[in-house]
């Protein structure tokens, strides 16, 4: 279940700790205006941190302890331009300038410092989403989150007062040389960098900038050279009038607003999109997400009229014409659909997305024949060691038991959850088809793993309810439908017959007609609980 709330309510200490006391695995997203940080646990532990758009300092960590020159560091930048898919340590390592285990450490200190600065944060709201993992493509290591909350409180106590006399990183500050030579004093090697860089001319984030000192260390040199009296504030940076570079705003801009809708931040995602819009009204990545955006808040008709105009103005585009076929599937408009697909096939012949899509597409429209002809193509356009995804295993495993084979359902389902283990649905169907076997203990046990992996889903608790009605476990069968309900109000008409009827037995006899009227209100034509409901009325129980 995703967590979400205010910095003002609850700390990120307070939020890290729950998440690591509860031994949760997922992303705890944060957010202030335009800033925007993750956390990545697994069962607790920590094992990423990222902050978008700042600086990478693994370069500048590998350069203050002497393990590569600057000029390599260039070097390796040179070849990330030109392959920006690659990771800046993947590189450094493929290139023989540090070891694998090196690198490692490394990424341990430069995880450690995103979250650090993440905790001077006070302002703004978080958002946890459960299962969400690193790009594989990252260097992932595994924390103990106590040690790192102790040293980030550390760290927070310290940068309170740091900020006192240094609010901001665009102040200017100035040395006082002759007073620091007469001083004789011994200065840190943080300070030393400084001192020789607060010139009156520069502002921290500029000093920062060329040292690649972070934000606490540049923070505390100057704090620590202002107490000492050897530098003075000279106010924030004047503005030189020139504007910032407009395509590095378009790319700041895009950064967050992919961020903050890989983390289902989606109102955040839009406002990012939007800004580049301003600047770039004929952004094509821009338009592209807020269609995207459209389709993950239901508002299937806005998304396709945004995804039908960028195809007549951009092409038949892939990415746009599968998405456009997911918005036309939505809506109820399954030609519309299947026509989209065609065209995404013209643009990308032999996709096995494409005809994934099309075999969802035609199981929604009933055609289960053709829906498993697709499935079947599906996988073999999977190239040599491609696993099939997720979404294939449920929904040629939906059209087997819609088909009344329930044996190959099942199988497909054992099959899909061997890679994904922690497919809800894929769960929740393998339960369906044990169920539809007559194996109860094996229903049960997918319907309660379902519950561990996504405990909000309702149709779990009530499947769940049923297994414990057959059984004659009436009080447990009474406690799931509850939660199953409260889950999901209007889950089915089902639900609430089998409640009345619990409730009837408790001689609960207000629960039971709210039970069974709610029943009639989902569903008017159920003739079974509205006798119920008449008997009952009458009865003067």
């Amino acid at each position: 279940m995703a967590i979400k709330g205010s910095l003002k309510e609850a700390s990120l200490a307070e939020v890290c700790q729950l998440l690591a006391l509860g031994l949760k695995t997922g992303c705890l997203a944060i957010a202030d205006r335009s800033r925007f940080g993750q956390i990545f646990f697994d069962r607790g532990r920590i094992t990423f941190a990222r902050i978008v758009n700042r600086r990478d300092r693994l370069g500048d960590l590998l350069i203050a302890d002497g393990r590569v020159t600057q000029a390599q560091v260039d070097t390796i930048l040179q070849i990330q331009a030109k392959q920006p898919e690659r990771r800046f340590g993947e590189l450094l390592v493929e290139n023989g300038l540090i070891r694998t285990d090196e690198l490692q450490r490394y990424m341990r200190m430069q995880i450690e410092e995103a979250i650090f600065h993440l905790f001077t944060w006070a302002r703004g709201h978080f958002y946890f989403e459960p299962g969400e993992r690193p790009d594989a493509r990252e260097i992932v290591v595994s924390m103990n989150a106590e040690s790192i909350l102790l040293e980030a409180a550390r760290r927070v106590d310290e940068w309170s007062l740091i900020q006192k006399r240094v609010p901001s990183l665009e102040l200017v500050f100035e040395i006082d040389r002759d007073r620091l030579a007469e001083s004789g004093v011994k200065l840190s090697a943080e300070q030393n960098t400084v001192a020789a860089l607060l010139d009156g001319e520069r502002t921290v984030q500029q000093i920062m900038d060329v040292t690649g000192l972070s934000e606490f260390e540049a923070g505390k040199a100057v704090f620590g050279l202002l107490q000492a009296g050897l530098a003075r504030r000279l106010g924030r940076r004047q503005e030189s009038g020139a504007e910032r570079p407009r395509d590095s705003e378009i790319q700041e801009r895009h950064n967050l607003g992919i961020a903050f809708f890989r983390s289902g931040m989606l109102e955040d995602a839009a406002r990012e999109f939007r800004r580049v819009l301003e600047v770039a009204p004929d952004d094509l990545r821009a338009r592209f997400h807020l269609a995207l955006i459209s389709m993950r808040q239901g508002e299937f008709r806005d998304a396709a009229r945004e995804l039908v105009q960028m195809a007549r103005r951009y092409g038949p585009q892939y990415p746009v014409l599968v998405n456009l076929a997911t918005s036309f599937r939505c809506m109820g408009r399954i030609d519309d659909a299947l026509l989209a697909l065609s065209e995404a096939e013209n643009a990308r012949p032999g996709t096995p997305h494409v005809a994934l899509s099309r075999g969802v597409v035609l199981l929604e429209a009933g055609r289960l024949g053709e829906a498993a002809d697709a499935f079947d193509d599906y996988r073999t356009r999977l190239g040599e060691g491609e696993r099939p995804d997720a979404l294939y295993y449920y929904h040629a495993g939906l059209t087997a038991a819609l088909s009344g084979d329930a044996n190959r359902a099942q199988s497909l389902c054992w099959e899909g959850l061997e890679t994904h283990s922690d497919s809800a649905p894929l769960l929740l169907l393998a339960g369906l088809a044990g169920e539809r076997l007559g194996d109860l203990d094996g229903a049960e046990m997918f319907y309660r793993r379902t519950i561990e992996v996504e405990p909000s889903l309702a149709q779990a608790h009530k499947d769940l309810g049923d297994i414990a009605h057959e059984r004659g476990s009436m009080d447990e069968a009474l406690r799931l439908y509850q939660r199953a309900t409260e889950l999901a109000p209007d889950l089915g008409d089902d639900v609430y017959a089998r409640l009345g009827t619990l409730h009837y037995r408790g001689r609960n006899r207000e629960a039971a007609i709210r039970c069974w009227t709610h029943a009639l209100e989902l569903n008017p034509s159920n003739d079974v609980v509205r006798n119920q409901l008449e008997v009952l009325r009458h009865a003067g129980l």
